[in-house]
Order: structure tokens, then C-alpha cells, then sequence
């Protein structure tokens, strides 16, 4: 089959190696439970609904006792059967972990999302929406929302005095970015290889490629749960969602 008649396959790679010290101690924050069930499971649960998802990619905890125990949990809980599972060990950063699911993905993979462990409700309908925005040519593509709140640039300080404001960016211009992040395959590998900066998402390395990123709708129920006040709203949106839909 040519490379023109070959259907296009879609993985999510899924970093979770992160401790989440804001949610205060305990397990690893992708291990935090929310209504009895990993973070993580409802994470992959949620790429998996997606029908174009083939494959997802858990990327572990770099040392083999974590990505065991991560292989275990994705054993014990019911998850699609079309869909197929690898855990990977992660590296010491995002960055290094993201580049290692890479490196796990088949070769007939050409649309990649890049997915927070920590957005555990995103809507299917999210992910369908960055998937289809890929596969219509855009290289890299990134669900977000608009801002609620007027947003101020300071001049920051580390001893905790007072910052100084510097500017008032124009509101209607700026967008809070979610996950997953979608990209053609080809380019995310390449920005993976090019850009050594650590920087705070997939998208960032695309635009120093100098690769245009494109902005679909994201949902309010993408949010990040990264203090215990989202733990509280999760289960909230978990609560609402099993009332309406019995999910």
C-alpha cells in the first residue's frame, strides 16, 4: 500500500513521570485517585475514546520498579480493546520523557498527541477535534480557551516583595493552552531532535522550528489538576458526568 492510499494511524503519548508536589504528599501525582481510579487511567481512558487513537504511550517514572507498576495499573483496569497500551521508562525531564515515547511509536504512526497526565477529563470530542485539524495539513495544533481574566506581565521577584507590573498584554490576543497537543509526526520528531531549551510544551519546540501552530476550541473540563482545589472540582465533573450520562 502507498504512502497515498495508507490510511493515517494516531498515537498519544502520555508523560506521567511527574511527582505533583503542589497536591501536597503522597503517590506520584498521575497515581492520585480521583472517584477510586488513577489520574492516569482516566487520562488514558480519555485518549482512548477517540476511535482514531490506535495506540497510546504511558511514559513511566524512569526506574523499572515504576514503569512495573504502571503496566500493572493499566492491567487492572478495563480499557478499549481496539486500543493498544505500551509503557515506556521516562527521562528526567518532560522533554527527555515525551522524546522517549517517540521512540516507542510503530513506524505507521503519522499524527502524534502529546497528552498531560494531569488533564484526566478531557472531552473525546477535544481530541477528535486536534486529530482532525492534523490531518487536514496543520503541523502542529494545540486545543485552548480564552481568558477570563485580565492578565498582567510583571517584573518578577524571588524574595517575595511586591513585583512590579510591566505591561497589560491584550486579552482578546492570548489563549490558555491545553491538552492534547496534536502533530504531524515528521515534525514533532524533528523539533525533538533540534531544540535542546527545556521548554513547557511540544507546541514551543514546533514554533523554533519555525513551523506554524495552530488553535482549535479546547473545554473547561480540560483543565489541569494541580492543586488540591482541582482534586476537589475533578470529582465534582466526575460526580455531574456519572448523574447525566451514568459515565
Amino acid at each position: 500500500m502507498s504512502d497515498e492510499t495508507r490510511p493515517s494511524r494516531t498515537a498519544a503519548v502520555i508523560p506521567a513521570a511527574g511527582r505533583g508536589v503542589r497536591l501536597g504528599p503522597g503517590a506520584p501525582k498521575a497515581l492520585r485517585a480521583l472517584n477510586g481510579t488513577p489520574m492516569l487511567i482516566h487520562a488514558v481512558r480519555a485518549m482512548a475514546a477517540s476511535r482514531s487513537v490506535s495506540l497510546v504511550v504511558v511514559v513511566a517514572p524512569p526506574d523499572e520498579a515504576s514503569a512495573a507498576e504502571v503496566k500493572t495499573l493499566l492491567a487492572d483496569h478495563a480499557l478499549p480493546e481496539r486500543t493498544d497500551f505500551v509503557v515506556v521508562p521516562g527521562g528526567e525531564t518532560r522533554q527527555e520523557s515525551v522524546k522517549l515515547g517517540l521512540g516507542a511509536l510503530p513506524p505507521d504512526i503519522d499524527v502524534v498527541l502529546v497528552h498531560d497526565a494531569a488533564r484526566p477529563l478531557v472531552p473525546v470530542d477535544t481530541v477528535d477535534g486536534v486529530i482532525e485539524a492534523v490531518r487536514e495539513g496543520a503541523p502542529a495544533v494545540v486545543p485552548a480557551l480564552p481568558l477570563a481574566d485580565t492578565v498582567k506581565q510583571v517584573e518578577a521577584r524571588t524574595d517575595g516583595g511586591p513585583e512590579l507590573v510591566v505591561a497589560t498584554p491584550e486579552r482578546a490576543r492570548l489563549r490558555a493552552v491545553q491538552t492534547p497537543q496534536g502533530f504531524d509526526r515528521a515534525t514533532l520528531v524533528r523539533a525533538h531532535e533540534t531544540v535542546t531549551d527545556n521548554v513547557t510544551d511540544d507546541a514551543s519546540m514546533v514554533e523554533q522550528l519555525g513551523e506554524p501552530v495552530v488553535v482549535v476550541p479546547g473545554h473547561e473540563e480540560a483543565f489541569k489538576v494541580t492543586r488540591p482545589l482541582d482534586l476537589v472540582l475533578a470529582e465534582a465533573v466526575l460526580a455531574r458526568r456519572r448523574a447525566n450520562d451514568g459515565f
